[in-house]
């Protein structure tokens, strides 16, 4: 967390057709951050989330990288931008046909030209990272809930990237297994120094992780600007402070 930016949101305006999801969306994400964008169901939270790492065009606005513009950039750049990237999608996202080493196997595969035995050496290191070693021959199928998430993670991880994107990271887990995860979002982020940002409405992950945050308002349409989470839980505004008190212990 030192304070220089790694992601810039300048105006971003969201929309399906006529419908604006969000509207003037300004934040930025500073190296090493554990950035939150959080908010009810059906803010925008996983619309914002596709533009920020290329997926969907917003109607308006900038999203820059390290000051590079990516949807105003040409196309070698964009990919460029993409390696940097890596995410976590809700579920997992894993490959059925594919076992952990597979999956993980294959973005580095496809962007790098390495060997196979030093892509079986990035693939073990990568599940060990995640307390996964000794499951590399399994199928997402054979695996629980956080398992597949912890996977997941791997595989966004495969290609190192500078800024790690998770989505509802702690979604459909029991508590303790949400607990654990975080932790090793924390530990990533620490041992790494990757920047992550988490989209997520789970209350715990927001108060125990992140250290700078914005709230997605369904009503207005534009987010507010929230700080930390804990600061915002006592000192945000009215809108804030009932989104982070639902049944919340601090």
């Amino acid at each position: 967390m030192n304070g220089t930016p790694h992601i810039e949101v300048r105006d971003l305006t969201m929309a399906y057709g006529d419908f604006v999801v969000q509207r003037g969306l300004d934040f930025v994400v500073n190296k090493g951050d554990i950035f939150v964008v959080m908010g009810g169901n059906g803010c925008g939270k996983t619309t914002l989330m596709r533009a920020l790492v290329g997926l969907q065009r917003p109607a308006a606005g900038s999203v820059l990288y390290s000051g590079k513009d990516f949807w105003n950039a040409a196309a070698e750049t964009q990919r460029q931008l993409k390696r940097r990237l890596g995410i976590l999608f809700q579920g997992g996202a894993l490959w059925s046909s594919l076992t952990l080493a597979e999956n993980v196997a294959l973005p580095i595969a496809e962007y790098t030209g390495l060997p196979p035995a030093r892509v079986n050496e990035i693939v073990d290191f990568k599940l060990a990272l995640v307390g996964l070693a000794g499951f590399e021959d399994f199928y997402p199928s054979e695996l629980s809930g956080g398992m597949k998430k912890r996977a997941g993670l791997a595989r966004a991880m495969a290609l190192d990237p500078d800024i790690l994107v998770i989505d509802e990271p702690s979604s459909g887990l029991d508590p303790l297994t949400a607990r654990r995860l975080d932790e090793l979002i924390m530990e990533l982020r620490d041992s790494l120094g990757t920047t992550i940002v988490v989209v997520t409405h789970e209350l715990a992950s927001i108060l125990s992780i992140g250290n700078n945050s914005i709230y997605l308002d369904s009503e207005s349409h534009t987010m507010i600007a929230t700080g930390h989470p804990q600061d915002a839980l006592k000192n945000g505004p009215p809108e804030v402070r009932r989104f982070l008190s639902r049944g919340a212990t601090t």
